[in-house]
């Protein structure tokens, strides 16, 4: 069974917009697929049915929805969709009320009998400054290594200080740190686009101290080019900053920072919402956050205002 295409302008930028969203929040890479193409196929079934406008649609059509989802063939095998599969559809939907809501327009009509969705709630996790400068200091003694330690301020500088998404992040290499420019150079943003982002005096030293103090102890450190370096010689990859960030979380002994879920991308959500609470335009931070359009950078509106409620 082929996924059927989707003819409505609105709905397809609709749609857009909701995988976006879900990418700047930080869901994982199996949310940010899915979560659209179920979404894609509600579209299809509106349009199927003739409903051009989300205003248009009723609990009566969400039921019906859901009726011909339990009953229509799977996709890729033989069989009806498991009750597990009807429940992913359903989180789906309620995601996309969610993003609805925040985006100050019409929910749909959902009233379904299903088990309590767990929602990551971006805003509860938002590190304070107070908790930022705790985890920056606990890199004086976050491993009996200097190098680890070294590596793990300049991760925090890249992570928060510098915004970048662990996959800028990832692909740094040393040139790529302009020190008399006093910026660093982006290679491989999002959809491969180049950004340039300021950095201060404590980010160049923290950044130089790294470079060439605990860098060059790494295995093999001086065959490649790669900003960070792992204990077998080869560039650092994604899961070893997680592993880095939890292990910094953990070592501050602060039960109120444990109990948050903190990944990079929490702390690319944190800087962002610090610059704006700071009064930084929020085109400047669109650009230093490498943003596409305003609209996504106003994300962060929505997550000051929840903070603060």
């Amino acid at each position: 069974m082929q996924e059927k295409k989707l003819h409505n302008a609105s709905y397809r930028l609709l749609l857009s917009k909701f995988k976006e969203w879900l990418d700047i929040l930080g869901y994982s890479t199996s949310a940010v697929s899915s979560y659209p193409r179920y979404i894609n196929e509600y579209f299809c079934y509106l349009e199927d049915n003739e409903i051009k406008r989300l205003t248009d649609v009723t609990p009566v059509i969400v039921k019906q929805y859901y009726e011909q989802l339990s009953e229509r063939p799977k996709k890729q095998s033989y069989g009806a969709l498991s009750k597990s599969s009807l429940n992913q559809h359903q989180q789906a939907l309620r995601k996309f009320n969610e993003y609805l809501k925040k985006h100050n327009t019409t929910a749909q009509p959902i009233h379904l009998k299903a088990e309590r969705i767990h929602h990551y709630d971006v805003a509860k996790d938002i590190l304070t400054l107070a908790e930022v400068k705790q985890l920056f200091e606990i890199t004086d003694y976050s491993n009996p290594l200097a190098r680890i330690r070294h590596r793990d301020k300049a991760m925090l500088v890249i992570l928060y200080s510098c915004g970048l998404r662990i996959n800028e992040a990832v692909h740094l290499d040393i040139k790529d740190i302009l020190f008399d420019k006093e910026l660093l150079y982006v290679r491989k943003g999002k959809n491969y686009k180049e950004r340039y982002v300021p950095l201060n005096s404590y980010n160049l030293n923290v950044l130089e101290d790294y470079i060439y103090e605990g860098r060059p102890d790494f295995y093999q450190a001086n065959t490649h080019e790669s900003l960070f370096t792992g204990v077998s010689g080869t560039r650092l990859q994604n899961q070893t900053f997680r592993n880095r960030l939890r292990e910094m979380i953990k070592a501050t002994g602060n039960e109120d920072l444990i109990q948050k879920w903190i990944t990079p991308h929490t702390l690319r959500h944190s800087i962002a919402t610090h610059l704006l609470q700071q009064g930084a335009d929020i085109d400047q931070i669109r650009q230093f956050l490498g943003h596409s359009s305003l609209e996504t950078t106003q994300i962060y509106t929505h997550l000051l205002k929840h903070i603060t409620e």
